[in-house]
């Protein structure tokens, strides 16, 4: 292993520590992976730590611009090696952090698409009412309560334990973005589907998940991803329609219908308000129909 590899290991290792979110740690993984590979010519081995200067990840960063990859993954690519750098400086490894030299590519800023309340209310609605043969209707119907009902991230969801329910009280513990928790409200609806499913959920030893695939084991991202859009293929004929569309639509009605930005901040886990900012552009027509229509002034 090459000293450059073992370092990007004990990295790893810090993050995996410092407790990352599995998604954090897989993408950081393959990214530098790809980073000693561009490092790597046939044959040779990559060069020491302190010996990768401007001009090397300069040139790393133009090859992932032909490679046309869009600006989320070179910033996501640039971020881990950043990462890396700062470890590396902070052990001695390396002098100076060139990582810091390097211009962050701007992202674009794009509004997410969102559904209407009435939409999401018929795509939810035709999962509860169970009109597609499913193994386990009431697990989705629940799944899909708790993406509208409490705005999850679906990492968020698939990592919820039964110990995270208050039931008697209506709340949901959740482990967000860096495992920082936080409390969220269980509405009526979300609360009340989550009780059927728990009702008949097959008690498994030693499994805390709340959801279950058809193994007994815990539900992943993935799987949940592939349940949503399942359903909306099927039912809302949009394949488009993902678990963050569902966690969009919460914080744009909750907006729609009075919710302060500060309140839906936390609700949603965001640790910047100009993150849940973006959801102030997508509601400003709507905003502004409702200006002209009641204000004298309009």
């Amino acid at each position: 292993m090459s000293e450059l590899s073992w370092q990007i290991e004990r990295y790893l290792a810090e993050l995996a520590r410092a407790n990352a979110s599995p998604q954090t740690l897989r993408a950081y993984e393959a990214d530098l992976r790809q980073f000693v590979e561009y490092l790597s010519p046939p044959e040779l081995t990559p060069p020491e730590p302190g010996a990768i200067d401007i001009l090397v990840l300069r040139e790393w960063l133009a090859a992932l611009y032909r490679g046309r990859l869009t600006t989320v993954t070179i910033r996501r690519k640039l971020a881990a090696v950043r990462g890396l750098f700062k470890f590396l400086l902070r052990e001695g490894v390396i002098a100076v952090n060139v990582a810091r030299l390097v211009r962050t590519p701007k992202a674009p800023k794009t509004l997410p698409d969102v559904m209407t309340a009435e939409q999401a209310n018929a795509l939810i609605d035709g999962v509860a009412a169970d009109q597609i043969e499913r193994p386990y209707p009431a697990r989705d119907c629940a799944l899909f309560e708790l993406l509208y009902g409490c705005g999850l991230r679906i990492s968020e969801l698939a990592g919820l334990n039964l110990q995270d329910v208050d039931r008697s009280e209506g709340w949901l513990r959740v482990r967000g973005k860096g495992r920082k928790e936080r409390q969220v409200p269980l509405p009526r609806k979300a609360g009340e589907a989550l009780e059927r499913y728990l009702a008949g959920r097959p008690v498994v030893r030693d499994q805390p998940a709340v959801f279950l695939n058809h193994r007994g084991s815990r539900l992943t991202d993935r799987g949940m991803r592939g349940i949503v859009k399942l359903y909306a293929t099927l039912l809302a004929g949009d394949s488009s329609v993902h678990p963050h569309s569902l966690r969009h639509a919460y914080a744009t009605h909750l907006l729609a219908d009075g919710a302060d930005l500060r309140s839906i901040q936390e609700l949603l886990g965001h640790a910047r308000l100009s993150t849940t900012q973006r959801y102030t552009q997508v509601s400003l027509t709507d905003l502004m129909a409702v200006y002209d229509k009641a204000h004298p002034k309009a």
